[in-house]
């Protein structure tokens, strides 16, 4: 979880406990407003130190416990806030590609099941050496980030322990639109696809492809990553978005299982990979 986020919940939190203390029929302890909401004292808690995120009916419920029912647009106004978190590539990138990537390596090592989408290049955690190599320059230029080129591929390369670790399961969609993108010089996107075939036996990968000859029921629009879905990560030209609220995840999880539908998976995948192979002539 973010610092910032942490913080912004903190702070919501620390309202919460202001709006206990402050009931219009006398100030109210936690173990007091448990009881009139018919909660476990331990949410109280929880809640007011910033470890839970309070739900909208959660908040509605404080601020009619405490006798403060006009404070509910207030605390949602709060919630909203921070329920998705910004976090810029200028900031994010200020010291080169490399901490990012270990954000990322962290956020895989806490999480077991992961559901993906990319309709634009190969996923990182697919990625080679050399492939990975010529996004992270291109991205530096585009950014006018500090060159640890070297030092990003080696964290992106060291997420992909995980797809060899038997308690985690990776479940993948790309467009054949990846497979095909001259990100890289063609020798680079030969030897990245040979790399994908490989990954299509692996136990612990579920690997799609959207063909464009597939009918969608939605566009192939931006790419995400979900963890244990309770946590979405959209990257954007100018940002991530980290949304972890339960009606933010939702709606990707429900993104991710209609580009499901449309993808083809096992020999028909490996066969779409092969005829984008095929097309490199190298």
């Amino acid at each position: 979880m973010t610092t910032d986020y942490q913080q912004a919940r903190e702070a919501l939190g620390v309202r919460l406990r202001e709006l206990r203390l402050s009931a219009p029929d006398g100030r109210l302890t936690g173990s007091g407003l448990a009881r009139r909401l018919g909660w476990p004292q331990p949410k109280i808690s929880k809640l007011e130190n910033g470890k839970q995120t309070a739900t909208p009916e959660d908040l509605r419920a404080w601020a009619e416990g405490t006798g403060q029912p006009d404070a509910y647009d207030e605390l949602l106004a709060r919630l909203r806030g921070f329920e998705s978190h910004i976090r810029s590539w200028r900031r994010q990138l200020a010291s080169g590609h490399k901490p990012v990537q270990d954000i990322h390596l962290a956020a895989h090592s806490d999480a077991s099941v992961f559901r993906g989408w990319e309709s634009s290049m190969i996923m990182g955690i697919l990625q080679t050496p050399d492939y990975a190599r010529h996004i992270f320059t291109r991205y530096a230029e585009l950014q006018q980030s500090p060159r640890d080129t070297e030092e990003a591929v080696r964290s992106r390369i060291k997420r992909q322990d995980a797809l060899y670790d038997p308690s985690k399961r990776f479940h993948l969609i790309m467009w054949e639109a990846a497979l095909r993108a001259l990100i890289c010089p063609p020798s680079v996107l030969a030897a990245q696809l040979d790399r994908l075939s490989g990954v299509v036996g692996l136990d612990t990968v579920e690997l799609g492809i959207i063909p464009f000859s597939a009918s969608l029921k939605i566009p192939p629009a931006t790419a995400f990553w979900m963890y244990d879905d309770s946590r979405v990560i959209v990257e954007t030209w100018h940002s991530e978005l980290w949304i972890e609220d339960e009606a933010g995840v939702s709606t990707y999880l429900r993104t991710w299982n209609t580009l499901k539908e449309s993808a083809v998976y096992g020999a028909d995948a490996h066969r779409a990979i092969s005829a984008a192979r095929r097309t490199l002539n190298v």
